[in-house]
């Protein structure tokens, strides 16, 4: 009865914050003065703005501008492209697939190799190896995603002709990207497991295992990598909402048509609903992921349904 109480305030936080975001999105446009004459291009007459103020319903009162956008946003209606002419959630989903591939990709092997290293820093304490890998993971949260991705295309593409540098469709376009997005996680998961696995390892029913037998690897594996993972999952979820909210500075480097490219080329083009859809989208992945992490802590630590 418990977990249910708690699942369901999650769920209703969840919905609060969707709807303080859908307000920002809708109040935002019109901070900057008339969102008729923002949208329209700058040579448009008086009479094409005035027209598409009406057509946009610009004219009636804001409330119901706003529940009438609130409406489009529950039944998946965010209007049309001011550029493509087509459905603003249209777009998104066409795009969503290719985000959603780097995603995945990026944080697959970030994580994998993370929790690795931080594993073997962890129980190597102090050591030699434990030194490296620290100095990797500095160095990897230290360089800008930007550079290290253009120093990938020099070394892959340009000088070696391994890779391509740009495009989608092939496993080989995707390995530079899902590197240069990933190479933050990495270093970020590497530290966190680290610190996470020392603090457990010091705990009273460590040493109780340890004082049973229980020694090497399987102490590690079996008693405190599971306790370990409460704090890895919440910035695991964090990351990927994040990721699949679209990754801006990797798909435009590496020509990626995902949902990051979308947001950048819909700003620059002055989309509004495109932009609108967007934001709104990666709001709902954020508060679906920290949904789905909250029901893990269910899981790992009993003593959350307390």
């Amino acid at each position: 009865m418990k977990a249910l109480i708690f699942i369901a305030n999650r769920a209703a936080q969840g919905v609060i914050v969707l709807l303080g975001v859908s307000a920002i999105v809708f109040f935002a446009l019109f901070l900057t003065g008339d969102p008729a004459a923002l949208m329209m291009p700058p040579d448009a007459s008086r009479a094409e703005i005035e027209a598409f103020r009406q057509a946009m319903g610009f004219n009636d009162p804001i409330w119901v501008q706003y529940g009438r956008f609130l409406g489009g946003v529950i039944s998946g209606e965010f209007g049309n492209s001011l550029r493509f002419q087509r459905p603003a959630f249209d777009l998104l989903i066409e795009r969503l697939p290719a985000t959603a591939l780097l995603a995945c990709a990026a944080l697959l092997w970030s994580s994998l190799l993370g929790f690795v290293l931080g594993t073997i820093a962890a129980v190597r304490k102090d050591s030699p190896i434990d030194f490296a890998i620290r100095v990797i993971s500095l160095l990897g949260q230290a360089i800008p995603v930007f550079w290290l991705a253009l120093l990938l295309i020099i070394i892959f593409s340009l000088n070696l002709r391994w890779l391509p540098s740009s495009g989608i469709g092939t496993f080989k376009q995707l390995i530079m990207p899902s590197i240069a997005l990933g190479a933050y996680y990495l270093s970020a998961i590497t530290r966190l497991v680290r610190a996470s696995l020392i603090e457990v390892l010091g705990e009273q029913y460590i040493r109780t295992a340890r004082a049973k037998g229980v020694k090497g690897w399987s102490l590690v594996v079996h008693h405190a990598l599971r306790n370990a993972l409460i704090p890895v999952i919440t910035v695991q979820g964090i990351y990927f909402a994040s990721l699949l909210g679209g990754a801006l500075v990797t798909e435009i480097i590496f020509a990626w048509p995902g949902i990051g490219r979308l947001a950048v080329e819909s700003i620059q083009n002055r989309d509004f609903p495109v932009v609108q859809a967007v934001v709104l989208f990666a709001a709902f992945v954020f508060v679906v992921v920290n949904f789905l992490v909250d029901l893990a802590y269910l899981w790992l630590n009993p003593r959350i349904r307390l």
